[in-house]
């Protein structure tokens, strides 16, 4: 520390609390470095703390030897806790307030150079992700999750919905035998989960009706693309006594325009304002269109969607319908009904009339997959048999189908992308950035 030492230390006051009131008086802020220009006769320092940033000005000739010793040392982003008094002045652009310092603690002092540079590559980014998240863009994408985390669980809580936390150790795959990520088990081997799917539906068969989970997933997705990760958060949910995979829909649409809606009350001036983005509230109902009906669409636009997919959407088939409804609806979201049962798990319902089909969509928005949902398939034999029918050994997943042999209700759900959400919202479509801490199969630390 250096300055005059206070018989009893100011309580700290965010920057973004300083306010007229505290003008004339002592005040405490706390944050980062994150400009200096040492002038002549002036140092002028910028501090930053997670509400925003402010300017204090120390004038050489009112203080000491010391004092300029210490400030001409200081480097960007060491961490200071700094007392002094707050005036106005009207030529400083920081809201017109600066801090006269009366002490400057330096608590860490930062090494130079700092590794990420004005322009830094995103691999760099990521090695140094702590510094790289100090900044008012990556801080408030954490903001914005918060915000929508805190509003899902609002809307959830008020329609009646229980919050399970499922296993992520299990014995068997979750969706199938691919993309498993397995370990040693006390002389036997378990796999990290890649969806609650079993343990949701198995509150269906234990009478809790609405679920939903925040949790992580883990998928050995050797892939390289903007929108893949091996770990990332998902979000589901489940509900029963349902009619159709239409009513599941229903609770999506009327969730998501509502935790939309306190995004953009929250946080969407900042958004505004460091993304140039803003949050569209979406009326309901959600545009639907079914599968076949999307495959005609995309072919009048002169897309044909690749045999490969096996049914499938491709990513421009994704954006080309998402631009059709847009023009046609107005929307930013759509439904995408009724998939072939090729591109669907063995749980999904099919429908009667159309054997071929399951019960199930997909939630698109501004050209994205954000959502896999259906009405599952509740009745054992049928289920049963739609496993063996797929490939699949029904004796390793014996635990999930005995959950139908004791009355399970008709019931539906579905998992919703989380970093995909931020993405859209952000404009940032890589989900590296819009992850804490991103795992991918050339990433696991930091």
């Amino acid at each position: 520390m250096f300055g005059q030492e206070e018989g009893m230390m100011l309580q700290r006051t965010l920057i973004g609390l300083l306010s007229p009131e505290h003008e004339g008086q002592n005040v405490r802020v706390c944050g980062w470095v994150e400009h200096i220009r040492n002038k002549k006769q002036i140092v002028f320092l910028v501090i930053r703390d997670q509400t925003g940033s402010v300017q204090v000005t120390y004038i050489k000739s009112d203080g000491t030897a010391e004092w300029t010793e210490h400030l001409e040392g200081l480097t960007l982003e060491s961490a200071v806790d700094i007392t002094g008094r707050l005036v106005k002045n009207p030529h400083v652009k920081l809201g017109e307030k600066e801090i006269i310092p009366e002490s400057i603690t330096v608590v860490g002092l930062a090494e130079k150079p700092i590794p990420l540079g004005i322009h830094p590559q995103l691999q760099d980014r990521l090695d140094w992700r702590f510094l790289d998240l100090r900044t008012p863009q990556q801080r408030l994408i954490f903001e914005i999750q918060t915000t929508a985390e805190h509003a899902m669980r609002q809307w959830w809580m008020d329609q009646g919905f229980l919050e399970i936390h499922s296993p992520k150790l299990m014995g068997h795959g979750s969706e199938s035998g691919a993309e498993l990520f397995s370990l040693p088990y006390f002389g036997t081997t378990a796999y990290l989960a890649q969806s609650p799917q079993f343990y949701k539906q198995m509150a269906m068969a234990a009478g809790f009706d609405r679920v939903f989970e925040i949790g992580p997933v883990f998928r050995a997705n050797p892939s390289f693309t903007s929108r893949h990760d091996t770990e990332f958060t998902s979000v589901d949910v489940e509900v029963a006594w349902i009619d159709s995979h239409d009513d599941v829909m229903q609770v999506e649409e009327k969730w998501v325009t509502y935790f939309l809606g306190r995004v953009a009350e929250e946080c969407g001036q900042r958004l505004k304002k460091l993304y140039n983005r803003e949050v569209v509230i979406p009326s309901l109902p959600f545009p639907r269109i079914p599968m076949a009906h999307v495959h005609e669409i995309l072919a009048e636009m002169g897309h044909i969607i690749p045999p490969e997919t096996g049914g499938d959407l491709d990513p421009e088939g994704e954006r080309l319908i998402c631009k059709w409804v847009k023009e046609h609806h107005g929307h930013e979201f759509v439904f995408v009904t009724d998939w072939p049962i090729g591109v669907r798990p063995f749980y999904h319902m099919r429908h009667a009339e159309h054997p071929n089909l399951t019960k199930s969509f997909d939630l698109l928005w501004n050209g994205l997959e954000v959502t896999s949902g259906a009405q599952r398939e509740h009745r054992y034999d049928i289920l049963r048999a739609q496993a063996i029918e797929k490939g699949l050994d029904p004796s390793p997943i014996q635990f999930y189908l005995d959950f139908f042999r004791f009355g399970m209700p008709p019931h539906g759900g579905f998992g919703f992308g989380l970093t995909r959400m931020l993405m859209l919202l952000t404009g940032v479509m890589n989900v590296r950035e819009v992850t804490y801490l991103y795992r991918g199969p050339n990433r696991l630390t930091p």
